[in-house]
């Protein structure tokens, strides 16, 4: 059974007059352990699609599995719950909390889950220095450059072991140099743990580290290739 099902997924909206369809029927299966990336141009429904996915958004039409479970049946306060223990998200500005450290903003997932502090600090601390922070632990982020924020976040999403990691361009705010590092991490670091990760991008680099990608246009999955020996970051 595939990690991640999803089947004749239709997403519209209104727009000013105008009606617009984000997606137009998409289905596809993500198998455990996959690194997808998923292209295509700005407004081509890519985002789109991986909000439903993450339950950050509800479908107008068609179905979405996650572990055999159909989200579209889950109440608000399931969804939200399912997000906090089986999914992690990074996102394009970071969404860290502003007025706490570096070692508290990985450890809130596990914090609002009802986890002891010192359980989540000691897991948040081990993750920050897998990421290369062990020495910036007691930083905010307004002391922190834009790639060690995005480093932040990737420990942040993956302090609660979820079963599937959701990226949302997150190598866009960032320049040339610490996006390439951002990318090498948190591929390492899903593929170290055996985990899923789906990454919406326009990051042409980001597609090597991937063992598949799809393209996204006018909200249909324009093509669908799997790589065999995605770059390793190791």
């Amino acid at each position: 059974m595939a990690l991640l099902e999803v089947s004749e997924l239709r997403k519209t909206y209104r727009q000013g007059e105008e009606t617009v369809e984000a997606l137009r029927g998409v289905s596809l299966s993500v198998e455990r352990g996959e690194l997808l990336c998923i292209v295509g141009p700005s407004g081509s429904g890519k985002s789109t699609l991986l909000h439903l996915a993450g339950g950050l958004d509800r479908p107008t039409s068609g179905s979405i599995r996650l572990d055999g479970q159909a989200l579209e049946r889950f109440s608000d306060a399931e969804i939200s719950r399912l997000r906090r223990r089986r999914l992690g998200f990074v996102f394009q500005f970071f969404n860290l909390v502003p007025s706490l450290t570096a070692l508290e903003n990985v450890a809130l997932p596990l914090m609002l889950d009802g986890e002891g502090l010192g359980a989540t600090q000691g897991k948040a601390r081990e993750l920050l220095e897998a990421m290369g922070l062990g020495s910036r632990v007691r930083h905010r982020p307004d002391q922190l450059s834009g790639g060690e924020m995005q480093r932040v976040a990737i420990a942040r999403a993956l302090v609660a072991d979820p079963l599937l990691v959701l990226a949302d361009e997150p190598t866009g705010n960032l320049d040339s140099k610490s996006g390439q590092q951002v990318l090498e991490l948190l591929s390492q670091a899903v593929r170290s743990r055996g985990q899923t990760l789906v990454m919406v991008t326009h990051d042409a680099k980001a597609t090597a580290f991937a063992s598949r990608v799809i393209e996204v246009r006018d909200g249909r999955i324009e093509s669908d290739a799997r790589r065999e020996c995605p770059v390793s970051s190791s």
